[in-house]
Order: C-alpha cells, then sequence, then structure tokens
C-alpha cells in the first residue's frame, strides 16, 4: 500500500508540473547538402541543445511535407511552424519583395549581404506582417546560373526554348526578354520535366541544380550569375507571438547561429556543386566573354522598367547601390 501511495503521488507531481513540449515543424523543398538544408539541421541541433525538453524541431526536407505550392497556405493554418521558401514565391503577397527577382541586379553575392543588412533590406521583412507571417531572417543560397541541352552564349540561344522558372511574374518577363518560353513549376517536379523534355531548360544555382542532379538531363550550364536564389525564414505570426519570452529568445538565437553558417558555407558549396558538374559526363560549362554577357544584360534591362511601378523605383535604386562597397 505504501509503494501504491508513493507511485500516485509521484504520478501526480509529475502530472502537475510536466511542460509540454514545443513541436515546430521546418518543412522545405531542398536537400539536406545543400546551404538551405544544413541551416534548417543546425537550427534544430541549437534550439534543442538551447531550449532542451522545451522544443523539438521536425525538419522535412526535400518536399516531404509540402511543395512550393502549399507551404504558405500551411503556415497559415498552422500545419507547420518554420518554413523557408525562396524570396520569389512572396510575389503574390507583396510586390516589393520582386525585387529580388530583377535579373543582372547584384553583382555578387557580398552586393546582396549588403543590401539585406541594410536598414531597408531588413525593412521588407516586415512586409507579410498584415498577412499573418513574420519574416525572421535572409538566408543566402547563391547567384542562378542558366542551364539548358544546348549552349546558351547569346541570348537568341534561348528562343523558343522552354525554360522551367518558379511562381514569379519577373521570372516569366525575364525570359520572354529573351524570347524563350516560360514555365511556372514545383521544385520537386523539374527534374522529370527536364527529363522527358516538358521543359528545355532551368535556372538555378550551384548547388541546387548538383543536389537535384540536374546534371543527368542538362548537357550544358552557362555561368551567367544572372539573378538570384535566397530565402526568407517564414513564422506563422500568432505561433510566434504565442511563444513564451524565454522559448521566443533561444529560437531566435538558434536562427543567428543557423543564419551565420547558411551564408558562411553558401558559397563553398556553389563552388564545390560546380566542380563536380564540371566533372560529370557529357556536362559542358560555359563561361560568358564580358562582352556576351553584356548582351544578356541588354536583353533582359527592359525588365527593371516593367516592374519599376510594382516595386518601386527607390527600392531598386536601393538595392542596385549595394553594388558599390
Amino acid at each position: 500500500m505504501r509503494f501504491l501511495a508513493t507511485m500516485a503521488a509521484v504520478l501526480a507531481l509529475s502530472a502537475g508540473g510536466a511542460q509540454a513540449v514545443e513541436t515546430i515543424k521546418f518543412s522545405h523543398v531542398v536537400a539536406d547538402n545543400t546551404p538551405k538544408g544544413q541551416a534548417a539541421l543546425k537550427f534544430k541541433e541549437r534550439a534543442e541543445a538551447l531550449l532542451p525538453g522545451e522544443v523539438e524541431v521536425e525538419v522535412y526536407p526535400n518536399s516531404q511535407l509540402f511543395g512550393d505550392a502549399k507551404e504558405m497556405e500551411a503556415l497559415a493554418l498552422g500545419d507547420v511552424q518554420m518554413i523557408a521558401p525562396s524570396l520569389s514565391k512572396f510575389d503574390r503577397f507583396t510586390k516589393k519583395l520582386q525585387v529580388f527577382d530583377l535579373p543582372f541586379l547584384f553583382d555578387d553575392i557580398q552586393a546582396v549581404d549588403r543590401f539585406q543588412s541594410s536598414e531597408v533590406g531588413q525593412g521588407l521583412l516586415t512586409e507579410l506582417e498584415d498577412m499573418g507571417f513574420i519574416g525572421l531572417a535572409y538566408w543566402h543560397n547563391g547567384m542562378k546560373q542558366l542551364s539548358a541541352k544546348q549552349p546558351l552564349i547569346e541570348p537568341k540561344d534561348a528562343e523558343g526554348l522552354k525554360f522551367r522558372v518558379q511562381n514569379s511574374d519577373v521570372l516569366v518577363a525575364q525570359f520572354q526578354a529573351v524570347g524563350a518560353v516560360p514555365q511556372k513549376m514545383a521544385f520537386a517536379e523539374v527534374y522529370q520535366a527536364l527529363q522527358v523534355g516538358t521543359v528545355d531548360g532551368q535556372e538555378n544555382t550551384w548547388s541546387n541544380s548538383f543536389s537535384q542532379k540536374y546534371q543527368e538531363v542538362q548537357s550544358d550550364f552557362t555561368i551567367s550569375n544572372h539573378g538570384l536564389v535566397d530565402y526568407a525564414v517564414v513564422v506563422n505570426a500568432e505561433w510566434w507571438n504565442g511563444l513564451s519570452d524565454e522559448v521566443r529568445a533561444g529560437l531566435t538565437t538558434a536562427l543567428e547561429e543557423a543564419t551565420a553558417l547558411n551564408n558562411e558555407i553558401a558559397e563553398k558549396l556553389n563552388q564545390d556543386a560546380r566542380a563536380k558538374i564540371a566533372e560529370s559526363n557529357g556536362v559542358t560549362i560555359h563561361e560568358l566573354t564580358p562582352e556576351q554577357r553584356a548582351a544578356w544584360v541588354e536583353a533582359m534591362q527592359p525588365v527593371w522598367k516593367q516592374f519599376e511601378e510594382d516595386i518601386g523605383a527607390d527600392l531598386i535604386e536601393a538595392a542596385a547601390s549595394a553594388n558599390q562597397s
């Protein structure tokens, strides 16, 4: 009887003092061996270390939980707590973030970093709050390169080819400017589409291209550095604001460390992926001359003016000024 009474007391004490573990589902669409994939795992590691017994982070890579088309809806409904979509995904929520899709806006990833860390760049993360989302950080992936089943040296080489693009009107206009046929498509569908010829080419970073094995279905890559693939780490505002100060502070610290890791390794992973793609059988990497690159810039330049009213001339100027270190 004494044993039963003791056990009852222990169970009662445990039940009264138990603290529910906050389960955080972090969904994204790329592989673990990409910058975003590594950063998401770092966030999990640090969050659980900083808040032991208080949070559990479940990371779902490669569209395992939700793909491109569904993750924002899932976040709004609370089916996931954190996502890190490409900046291109936000144009249906705010036109200002279209600035990141403008072709040949940034000279390099260092210019991107300067703009994103500026007051104007940080202010863009707040653009989604009225819609129930909070942007917490930018994560670099890198500069985009072109690929196809034929060489892309001059803008005319793209004429008539079908290119996969993210769900972005700016990216549609970008390819239309060179006479190509853009097709909006979820990231998880691209490999098969390239394989069967639904699309002829695509644009992405070296690390994304390699992790998705595009070198198996694309013979030619062009070092264009014409655009950007970066992400915004976004949370459901109601969920985030409902956390305790302690948990929110711990998650913020974990996210800062994950962001630093992401941006540190992004360039290295892209360089390594480029080298591995170059070593693939049947693949040629083309490096543009200054004159050839200038022709691409000139062909796509009208896209800036086309979207100037939506984005804002001042915002485009602020982003472009980041090229001056």
